[in-house]
């Protein structure tokens, strides 16, 4: 199943590279193509290099002594042992509301944060499960993976609006209707494809991470509970800070109601992630 996802993730990569491509050729124009892709790579290195100090700041997460929290950090170091990675950072984030997440560059700098309504809500063993999910995004290279596609998405989406003022300015042109109408519908449909694709990314690396985290502590019944107590907590005490750009951190997705489509969300179900750790053999 890891293998599964994990080409998965490079075929929905490879798509997200296609449509670029597509759409770069569709406009003809290198030197567009070029100026957006610059500064969309650079826009998200600056993210990617940071992503840690900014992610942290925006939770207001603070860091958590290993005096105050023996326990915890006990649970992070077992997991990585088992992992072997580099024990993160561990933070503290000062919400109610129950939820996790890690973040980061690399295995040797990165960080992994709990609010205070997830050590009071889970057990010890449903702790590590979670712990253990989040170690595997990091050792898995999640940042660096979502980072590729945000940038080929943002790049799309600069060119989408390229394309609708070339659309625009081409409107007075009575004989090219036809041409018209094909680019703006092109400029409308191309940014929300990408989004799509982006979002299946998402999706499939939390399965991975799932499946990773269940085998590194060869045990699959621990997350499996706490994503279960997750679900019913997630709209009793919503998690207000952050937003909707890391929201795809989180081990469940904190601005997820009633009535999302699973297409535009960056988690999968609850129910399905569970099923499939249930159905696991370690």
């Amino acid at each position: 199943m890891g293998m599964e996802n994990q080409v998965k993730t490079v075929l929905l990569l490879g798509g997200l590279t296609g449509l670029l491509l597509a759409v770069g050729y569709f406009i003809g124009s290198q030197t567009g193509l070029i100026i957006a892709l610059a500064i969309t790579i650079i826009m998200n290195l600056g993210v990617y290099w940071f992503s840690d100090k900014i992610v942290l700041a925006m939770y207001q997460a603070k860091e958590a002594s290993k005096a105050d929290y023996p326990k915890l950090h006990k649970i992070v170091e077992e997991v990585c042992t088992l992992a072997k990675i580099p024990k993160p950072r561990v933070y503290v984030i000062p919400s109610d509301a129950a939820n996790a997440f890690a973040t980061g560059r690399s295995p040797n700098h990165a960080a992994i944060a709990f609010t205070n309504g997830i050590m009071s809500l889970l057990n010890e063993e449903e702790l590590k499960g979670v712990t253990a999910h989040e170690i595997s995004h990091v050792k898995n290279r999640d940042v660096l993976v979502s980072t590729i596609a945000a940038t080929i998405a943002g790049v799309i989406s600069t060119l989408a609006h390229m394309m609708q003022w070339a659309a625009i300015f081409g409107g007075r042109d009575e004989d090219n209707k036809g041409g018209i109408i094909g680019l703006l519908l092109l400029a409308i449909l191309t940014p929300i494809i990408a989004m799509v694709l982006q979002l299946a990314i998402s999706r499939s690396r939390e399965y991975l991470a799932d499946e990773t985290g269940a085998r590194t502590i060869r045990n699959p019944h621990g997350l499996a509970s706490a994503l279960s107590k997750l679900e019913g907590e997630k709209t009793k005490k919503p998690l207000h800070l952050g937003n909707e750009a890391t929201a795809s951190l989180c081990i469940v997705n904190p601005l997820s109601g009633n009535g999302l489509l699973a297409l535009l969300s960056t988690h999968p179900p609850l129910k399905e992630r569970v099923k499939r750790l249930m159905a696991m053999r370690v």
